[in-house]
């Protein structure tokens, strides 16, 4: 990278990654499993262990800097590409330009240019902001990642761009559209039409989509990335755990919107964002209360399932956890539902097992899903990507094979949500058919996939008071 550096910025920026590390460490790890007890350290979610956002922007840029440094130049020597070139307006920001901007930097000043060169080993990736990085003191993070590409500020803006395209004279350009990506497609159609009548017809005729470079860029994680990312789904998990307790449900009265704005509510005490409204469903035999109301109502007898997941630091997480309401007198749960866990823990490890670099995702589909019906499963599969975007950039597996998405192949150091569910009948409830939806968040390496945070291998529990409705 030929954009200035300042070595005492990165230096701080480590020990402080150092310490998070460790600050979070108390929030859960790899071994924690559901149901187990809660030390004083590990304990609750009232603090989350996350620093403050004056500290998170310090360790964001930090990976930013070694992202520019090692991972975009590896991703277009990958993909042919030796010019990249992203342009975007104020309030119509492309998809990947927060990915490019160091914190607090929130959005495209007016319009806003970047052009990435490489021209080739051993010399560092070229990053220069084509326009002036606009007033204020918020904007000068920008210099340490972005030289400036303006010689005389009265110079068009798009004939700056095209000379300094000229002046470097790339042989495979790549603009952010694409028919199968949106997180590279975020090149308007005005603005591609000025900036192939800036270029002229002779270097718009090597204009090619950034498509596979920009997934490339924005599922693959640094070591750093992967580490937090383990202590965020760490936190995620005990988030459910202790939404689907006895601490937030009472059955009888607590009711799906209840438990969705509790987590909306526990995710804000946090400093976390949730990328999608919290979601929390009913699995109940069949003759239960015709009641609208108290179809929603959590009672003794059901079985509860959250969908939840939140953003940070650039990271997302996702997850799906089960817990049956005790009704009087019961210790635990149906077998048949315990049963149709082991299924659903059987067909994560059939799914992961398939996760081989180089692999698209149609192929880990067909392969996973042959599998789970030899053995005699009722599977079904929708796993995705997590990264910037919670249904992140990267190859679509499931639930049908699809092309174009499912074509793409699986990289390494890519994080995933582990999604799918499978059928099952529960003998305790007639023999009825109830689908059991899991989703744990993962992180896939050469050395194959792991659940960083653990997985749910035994259903919650939640005690019923003495004289609370029943779902019949």
């Amino acid at each position: 990278m030929n954009a200035s550096r300042r070595p005492g910025y990165i230096w701080k920026s480590a020990i402080f990654a150092l310490g998070l590390m460790t600050a979070l460490a108390g929030c859960g790890g790899p071994d924690a499993k559901p149901g187990a007890p809660r030390s004083a350290a590990a304990a609750s979610v009232e603090g989350s262990g996350l620093p403050g956002l004056r500290d998170r922007s310090a360790l964001y840029n930090g990976w930013l800097r070694e992202r520019f440094d090692a991972v975009l130049p590896a991703i277009m020597r990958r993909e042919g590409i030796d010019m990249w070139i992203v342009v975007c307006r104020e309030h119509a920001e492309d998809p990947v330009y927060p990915t490019l901007m160091p914190q607090p930097h929130m959005f495209a000043w007016k319009l806003t240019m970047l052009v990435f060169h490489d021209p080739g080993a051993p010399a560092g990736l070229e990053a220069i902001s084509v326009n002036p990085y606009g007033g204020g003191d918020f904007n000068r993070e920008l210099a340490d990642y972005y030289r400036p590409g303006w010689t005389d500020r009265a110079e068009e803006p798009w004939a700056r761009l095209a000379r300094l395209v000229r002046e470097r004279d790339p042989k495979r350009i790549a603009i952010d559209e694409s028919a199968t990506f949106a997180f590279a497609d975020g090149l308007s159609a005005t603005l591609k039409a000025d900036l192939a009548a800036a270029l002229g017809p002779g270097l718009s005729s090597r204009l090619v989509s950034a498509e596979r470079l920009v997934v490339g860029w924005m599922e693959k994680r640094t070591a750093g990335e992967i580490d937090l990312f383990a202590r965020l789904a760490a936190l995620n998990r005990r988030v459910a755990a202790e939404a689907l307790s006895s601490k937030v449900i009472k059955p009888g009265v607590t009711t799906l919107a209840d438990l969705s704005w509790w987590t909306r509510e526990r995710f804000a005490a946090l400093g976390v964002e949730p990328w999608f409204q919290p979601s929390y469903y009913i699995v109940r035999r069949t003759g239960g209360p015709a009641d609208e109301t108290l179809r929603r109502t959590v009672l003794p007898g059901d079985l509860v399932r959250c969908d939840i997941g939140f953003s940070c630091l650039g990271m997302t997480t996702d997850i799906q956890e089960a817990a049956y309401i005790l009704r009087d007198g019961e210790t635990g749960a149906p077998a048949g539902l315990d049963r149709a866990m082991r299924s659903g823990n059987r067909l994560q490890d059939i799914l992961t097992a398939e996760f081989v670099e180089g692999r698209t995702g149609n192929e880990i589909l067909a392969a996973a899903l042959a599998k789970g019906k030899a053995e005699g499963l009722r599977p079904s599969i929708y796993s995705h990507p997590l990264n910037r975007y919670g249904h992140g950039a990267g190859p679509k597996i499931g639930p049908a094979a699809v092309p174009g998405a499912g074509d793409y192949p699986l990289y390494a150091d890519t994080c995933w949500a582990v999604e799918l569910s499978v059928a099952a009948n529960v003998p305790e409830w007639g023999g009825q058919e109830v689908g059991l939806a899991l989703e744990q968040s993962a992180v896939f390496t050469r050395a194959g996939v792991v659940f960083p945070a653990g997985r749910q291998t035994e259903i919650h529990l939640v005690g019923a008071p003495a004289g609370a409705k029943t779902a019949k």
